[in-house]
C-alpha cells in the first residue's frame, strides 16, 4: 500500500487529499495522520505552507499508487511513493488544476475514475502555459473502453 503523510497546522502547514480512495488510515498525532491506497488507486495530494507574511510554498501532486516492487517516483510524505501523472506548484496553477478536478466531477465523474492520460495532459498544457482541455463524459466513455480492450 502506497502511505501519504497528512499534517494540518492551521493556517502554517496543511497536507490533504483533494481525491482518492482511501484504504485505510491512522492517526498519529492531533494534527498527523497516515492515509494509505491500494497499488492502482490514482489520488491528489496537495501541499499548502505559509508564515507571517503569506502563502511559501503550494503544490498538486496526482499519483497513481503502485504495486511494491513497481517502478515509481519519490514525492515527500508519500511512501514508497508513485507514478507520477501531475505535479504542479504555485497557486495560481494550483487553482486551475483544482477547477480541473471540479469539471471532471461536474461532467459526473469521480476523479479517481478518470483516464491517467487526462491528468497528464492538465500537467503537460498547464507547464506550457496553456489551458487543458476539459474531461467529458464522451472521453470517460472512450476511457472505459480502451481499458476494456487493454485488459
Amino acid at each position: 500500500m502506497t502511505e501519504v503523510e497528512l499534517i494540518w497546522i492551521e493556517k502554517r502547514l496543511e497536507h490533504w487529499i483533494r481525491f482518492g480512495r482511501i484504504a485505510a488510515e491512522r492517526i498519529v498525532t492531533r494534527k498527523t495522520r497516515i492515509v494509505s491506497f491500494r497499488p492502482g488507486a490514482i489520488f491528489a495530494f496537495v501541499r499548502w505552507a505559509s508564515n507571517d507574511f503569506g502563502t511559501v510554498h503550494s503544490r498538486i501532486d496526482i499519483l497513481h499508487a503502485v504495486a511494491s516492487g513497481e517502478p515509481h517516483t519519490t514525492v515527500p510524505f508519500v511512501r514508497p511513493g508513485g507514478e507520477l501523472l501531475l505535479s504542479i506548484q504555485g497557486w495560481a496553477k494550483v487553482r486551475v488544476v483544482l477547477a480541473a478536478i471540479d469539471a471532471v466531477d461536474a461532467a459526473g465523474v469521480d476523479p479517481c475514475d478518470a483516464a491517467p492520460d487526462h491528468w497528464r495532459h492538465v500537467h503537460n498544457r498547464l507547464s506550457a502555459g496553456e489551458r487543458p482541455r476539459p474531461y467529458t463524459a464522451e472521453r470517460h466513455a472512450a476511457w472505459l473502453k480502451r481499458k476494456a480492450i487493454e485488459s
